[in-house]
């Protein structure tokens, strides 16, 4: 795992408030204990990106100016095409945690949509939208590469 997978775990695992999840003796995979921890870190981040775009509309809202000079003008409409990239990718990435909390609700969670495998705990909270294993998502990565190529 790089440092910043790492990192982005631990700040999303930070975010919901929950520490990484240490699974019981004879623990069933994605069992109730597991399934809420999921649900808390899922909803922690939901709940900061729409935080995050609030703060992006009052920011965009208060800061908008007509600047006479065309530099500064240029820069302030940089500076806001570059927020409002970021928000669309947050946009993509609510819909899939919309989608993933609702898979929640199933028993779906934490198995490949590929080929059905245990995803994994560390996995999921690395990435708990992640509806590939390990395996499947390197297959995955590896055909895209060759038909980008």
């Amino acid at each position: 795992m790089t440092s910043n997978t790492n990192k982005a775990s631990l700040s999303l695992l930070a975010l919901a408030g929950v520490e990484p999840y240490k699974e019981k003796p004879g623990e069933e995979y994605m069992s109730e204990s597991q399934l809420l921890h999921f649900k808390k870190i899922l909803e922690a981040w939901r709940a900061q990106i729409i935080e995050e775009t609030h703060r992006t509309v009052n920011h965009i809202q208060d800061e908008a100016a007509n600047f006479p000079d065309p530099a500064d003008r240029a820069t302030q409409e940089e500076e806001f095409s570059l927020e409002l990239r970021t928000r669309d990718r947050e946009r993509k990435l609510m819909k899939k945690i919309e989608n993933t909390l609702k898979k929640l609700n199933t028993d779906d969670f934490g198995y490949c949509d590929s080929c059905g495998i245990e995803i994994g705990i560390r996995r999921l909270e690395a990435r708990p939208t992640a509806d590939l294993c390990i395996d499947c998502k390197t297959l995955a990565e590896v055909r895209e590469k060759q038909m980008g190529n």
